[in-house]
């Protein structure tokens, strides 16, 4: 319980990468605020099933990431918080001439603008504690690019660069920033579209699995949301301490290559 009495905030977390980190963190013993742009009662039933399973405090709060007052209200509503996991996240494929502008304003709000709002309305509350942690989820992305996902790329090396000026920023104050950035997780996003590349590609699961999906992934396996967590907590720990302003893959070796 090494995180017992630190506050944490997870956007875009009732799933997947977001979700994960969120039940490492409540395990380590930090209370925890998951969040996504839906309030039903699904959500304020999940937070409380991690409440029951990790005996750490746990809520849901709504706010939508494409929106900058959200972004500012989720942490004023949380009551400040000690760790600040920057996830929230969307995704659109198209070539650049055929690329909706809107879709490009959402990727970069939601991926990239929010992550800058929230961490403006967090520092304040951990300058004053003398300890933070600002851990933002990028993307193999962050540090390599692939045709057709111009926005996403984009948002992602963006977060990697708002990652060392607020890790240069906080320096010296008890506060880090990293960027977590993973490859291919096996989420349930990902889950749903291995039948659609088995139908398309003509392979059995295994096959499109590693030969199609895993492609750029040497390791040849999906990392895991509970990976995820893990590395989360780690860098929330007093070992991580002297760690910032960098990026930490876990990626199967994709960006090795």
């Amino acid at each position: 319980m090494q995180l017992s009495g630190k506050r944490a905030v997870v956007t875009g977390s009732n799933s997947g990468i977001g979700l994960g980190i969120a039940r490492e963190l409540a395990r380590a013993g930090a209370a925890v605020v998951i969040n996504s742009f839906t309030d039903s009662a699904e959500d304020h039933a999940l937070a409380a099933e991690i409440a029951a399973d990790t005996g750490s405090d746990v809520r849901y709060i709504q706010a939508d990431m494409s929106k900058p007052a959200d972004c500012r209200a989720l942490i004023e509503t949380a009551g400040g918080c000690d760790i600040l996991i920057n996830n929230a996240g969307i995704q659109h494929v198209a070539k650049i001439e055929e690329f909706p502008a809107d879709k490009w304003d959402a990727i970069i709000a939601i991926n990239l603008s929010s992550a800058f709002h929230t961490t403006a309305a967090a520092l304040p509350g951990m300058y004053a504690a003398g300890w933070g942690r600002v851990i933002n989820i990028a993307s193999a992305h962050g540090l390599t690019a692939s045709p057709y996902k111009a926005a996403y790329i984009a948002a992602k090396h963006g977060v990697v660069g708002l990652t060392k000026t607020t890790a240069l920023e906080a320096a010296g104050k008890g506060i880090t920033a990293n960027a977590i950035c993973p490859g291919y997780v096996l989420t349930p996003i990902v889950e749903k579209q291995i039948p659609d590349q088995m139908k398309t590609h003509g392979m059995d699961r295994e096959t499109v699995i590693k030969q199609v999906m895993l492609a750029r992934q040497p390791s040849g396996e999906f990392a895991t949301v509970e990976q995820m967590g893990g590395t989360a907590v780690f860098l929330c720990s007093d070992a991580a301490a002297q760690i910032t302003g960098t990026t930490i893959s876990v990626d199967g070796g994709w960006t090795a290559l």
